[in-house]
């Protein structure tokens, strides 16, 4: 029953964020810290792992296809700021893990951190049509954007989350279905430099391996099925799911605040 969960949660988050770029991590990171199934550290491994293999398969398969909507120009930029930025979160973790003799408060400030992000989204989200955005092109602030982006996505195990979606709208004007695919392409990088980092410095925590491989199965598995919700969905549908998700993600990240802090 247990392993049958990850799964579970893997495959809904990862068809979740696949139709709307946000990676699926901003989903399974805090329902299982809610579940209390495994360490913080623990499952913000499985759940960057699981980013990984979602991203990497939607962006591959959205190339071979030929239906990609990343914009290389200013893609690429930032997929290398936000690989940067994934060495960066990924070390700044381990500093406030190890601030804390209490490892759960460290979940207690990744909940909050997301909480308030998830919130500034939705605000975002609410009030985009009255807000003027830009069409960032210098190569210099592509990287340093994508940087941003890396540190807060691997520092929280979200793998890029809804953040991702609010930045490209803001400075580089993309339409929902455009910034979630772009998303998924700056995610890609973000975690592979988080994961190449984690084996490097031999900081991985202990897992299950059943667990990981499900969660993989469950994320590649949903990415595919989230590719053919995104090809039938407009972007007003892609919207609707989007707020949804993020109601639901601020409610689950207060709860996890307060049960950790307690």
């Amino acid at each position: 029953m247990l392993m049958f969960l990850y799964l579970l949660v893997s495959f809904l988050a990862s068809v979740a964020g696949a139709i709307c770029g946000i990676g699926g991590g901003v989903i399974i990171k805090p329902v299982l810290d809610m579940a209390g199934l495994a360490s913080v550290s623990t499952i913000s491994f499985l759940s960057g792992c699981t980013v990984l293999s979602m991203s990497c398969y939607s962006v591959g398969r959205n190339l071979i296809s030929g239906e990609s909507r990343v914009d290389f120009k200013t893609g690429t930029p930032l997929a290398m700021g936000a690989a940067i930025g994934g060495i960066a979160g990924n070390q700044l973790f381990k500093v406030i893990k190890g601030a804390f003799e209490n490892q759960n408060m460290v979940g207690s400030v990744q909940a909050v951190c997301l909480a308030l992000i998830t919130v500034a989204t939705i605000v975002y989200a609410v009030f985009t049509h009255r807000i003027h955005t830009h069409h960032v092109s210098k190569a210099l602030l592509c990287v340093l954007i994508g940087l941003m982006l890396g540190i807060m996505s691997s520092f929280l195990g979200i793998g890029g989350g809804p953040i991702n979606l609010m930045v490209l709208s803001f400075f580089f004007s993309m339409d929902t279905k455009t910034a979630a695919q772009n998303s998924l392409y700056i995610i890609l990088f973000s975690q592979t430099a988080s994961l190449i980092t984690t084996l490097i410095t031999q900081s991985v925590p202990e897992f299950e391996w059943l667990a990981l491989v499900l969660m993989v199965i469950g994320g590649i598995a949903g990415g595919a099925a989230g590719r053919v919700f995104y090809r039938k969905m407009n972007n007003r549908a892609v919207d609707k799911l989007y707020m949804v998700l993020m109601c639901i993600i601020v409610c689950i990240s207060v709860y996890n605040a307060v049960r950790y802090a307690m």
